[in-house]
């Protein structure tokens, strides 16, 4: 028996490392492992130990194709740089975040730069809050300008990342008219030069940087983690895990055309042990065009709570959420991040965590929308990504995947009052859990693989809808 018609689809968490084996033909998964990340020796022993726990399970695990995302050894650091904290800046935050990174430097190349700021970029001193713990950035998006706007600042802003002794990757993805010029100054550094992120004020187009994020993040970063000292590990790796996930949602949203229809609007909320990340693909805003947004919402986003978490994060979550009643088993929770619940009063403390974290980071992630009227007419001002029309909502975490009956209910299903309160959160979406991990296997598969992958996220739905016409 071979492995012709399966794919071994593994995660290479910062915590665990999950693998599937998938059944190609019948889009199923047929077998899963999972092992503590092994980060300490070698990444790829904690695949080894999921691989030899799958083949036990399905022999066609021998001979299986293998794909692999993610996350170990901090995730993928990107310092964003642009012209304007408000303009640039922020665009170049969105598609780092989008792209699968966690953004530990914003810098406004512009405005005044704090005097230690480059040096936090390349790692020579420790981030401040809500940076990325002392170890610089993996990467650099150079954002600044429309095009055919202001070059100088993108220019000056590459002269000062090489004097400060950057030698990493770097995305261009500023004014198309600067670019030939700051290539010159990058002269020596890996660097891709991708099309403007903000062409226009209004506007935002993230695919060209995504694509050049990715294309850097498995030519440079991964190899220069010293994960691995094994070259199969960059042989396997497509993607960072946030990026790839991020795939998957979009094919759940918008299916393969035609006979494969899509979910419609999707938000993923995942509460980890550290962060907690919503994604959503949503159709485009038709008001899009009266917002007073000067860097227009994408339709496919991804924010990252670093400060809401089930186990690292439980202190600063049980204190954003206002439970202090729950502060000492947040405390308990962050000192031992393999806690796990040994009765029912632990798991109703774990689902009120999960509960807040959920909560908080879907309200930062969609913001608040409200009615004005300006000179031009009625304007729609937003702070964030409207969820209201969202129809599924899916759930994933461990709290989720292994909690008790109903706790994606408890956790996700009480959203109506902060609806009722103003924050553009769903209104009427049905609520599933990832129970399977799939949707990181979707990601992984939807390139080579996009029937299958479709039908991996079909099954997560626990519905026929999304089969309906799809050959069987």
């Amino acid at each position: 028996m071979t492995g012709r018609g399966t794919a071994l689809c593994v995660d290479i968490g910062s915590t665990f490392t999950k693998a599937l084996l998938v059944d190609l033909d019948q889009g199923r998964v047929a077998a899963s492992a999972s092992h503590p990340t092994t980060a300490g020796t070698d990444v790829l022993d904690g695949y080894d130990a999921c691989r030899a726990e799958l083949l036990a399970a399905d022999p066609r695990a021998a001979d299986a194709e293998v794909l692999a995302c993610s996350s170990a050894g901090g995730g993928l650091r990107i310092a964003v740089v642009g012209n304007e904290e408000l303009v640039t800046a922020e665009a170049g935050r969105r598609v780092a975040l989008s792209s699968g990174g966690r953004v530990v430097e914003v810098l406004a190349a512009a405005g005044r730069v704090p005097g230690d700021a480059w040096e936090r970029v390349v790692g020579h001193t420790t981030p401040q809050r809500g940076g990325g713990g002392g170890g610089g950035a993996d990467l650099v998006l150079l954002t600044g300008g429309t095009d055919g706007g202001n070059r100088a600042v993108l220019v000056q802003a590459a002269r000062d990342l090489v004097a400060a002794g950057w030698r990493g990757p770097v995305v261009v993805a500023g004014n198309v008219e600067a670019r030939e010029e700051v290539a010159a100054v990058l002269a020596g550094v890996p660097h891709v030069l991708a099309d403007n992120v903000v062409p226009r004020i209004g506007e935002l187009a993230p695919q060209s940087a995504r694509a050049a994020v990715r294309e850097l993040f498995l030519a440079h970063v991964i190899g220069g983690k010293g994960l691995s000292s094994r070259p199969e590990l960059t042989e396997m790796v497509r993607g960072a895990t946030p990026d790839v996930v991020l795939t998957g949602v979009e094919l759940l949203a918008r299916g393969l055309g035609g006979r494969h229809p899509g979910a419609g609007d999707v938000a993923v909320v995942d509460v980890g042990g550290a962060t907690t990340d919503v994604h959503s693909v949503l159709a485009p805003d038709p008001e899009g065009g009266q917002s007073r947004e000067v860097v227009a919402a994408a339709p496919v986003s991804r924010t990252v709570e670093g400060d809401l978490g089930m186990r690292w994060s439980a202190p600063a979550t049980v204190a954003a959420a206002g439970l202090e009643e729950y502060a000492a088993a947040a405390a308990r929770r962050a000192a031992d991040p393999a806690f796990l619940p040994d009765g029912a009063a632990e798991g109703d403390v774990d689902e009120a965590i999960a509960r807040a974290a959920a909560g908080l980071a879907l309200r930062r992630h969609a913001g608040r929308a409200r009615v004005v009227v300006g000179p031009d007419g009625r304007v729609v001002e937003r702070t964030g990504t409207d969820l209201r029309e969202v129809d599924l909502l899916v759930g994933s975490g461990g709290v989720l995947r292994h909690g008790r009956p109903g706790v994606a209910q408890r956790v996700l299903g009480r959203l109506e009052e902060d609806a009722a309160a103003g924050w553009q959160l769903p209104r009427a979406a049905r609520v599933v859990v990832d129970r399977d991990y799939v949707l990181a296997a979707a990601g992984l598969l939807a390139a080579d693989h996009p029937e299958a992958a479709y039908r991996l996220l079909a099954g997560m739905t626990g519905t026929t809808g999304m089969l309906e016409g799809a050959g069987g």
